[in-house]
């Protein structure tokens, strides 16, 4: 069992600590959450959006957590582009 975010593939310091900021303190917070959500809520707490691709890791955290499965986070860049132009009406 994982403990710590920085065990989660494709997540660094940065981003730990980003998450760490809206209550995301470890693996098993990621379960039952939506990826787009934790990505907003990174940007209500940060004050600023964050990357794109930050998302996109947060799809490839979210499929690790649910499945077990460990995949690049560009995996999910189209993926992530498709929710995010739904999200914002515009494509990112």
């Amino acid at each position: 069992m994982l403990r710590r975010l920085t065990a989660l593939p494709n997540i660094g310091k940065a981003i730990a600590t980003d998450l760490l900021a809206i209550g995301i303190g470890s693996p098993d917070d990621f379960k039952g959450k939506d990826a787009l959500k934790i990505f907003n809520d990174l940007k209500a707490a940060m004050g600023h959006r964050h990357d794109p691709c930050v998302y996109y890791t947060l799809l490839s955290v979210k499929h690790f957590v649910d499945t077990g499965e460990s995949l690049p986070w560009w995996k999910f860049t189209a993926k992530g582009k498709a929710d995010l132009a739904l999200n914002t009406g515009s494509k990112s």
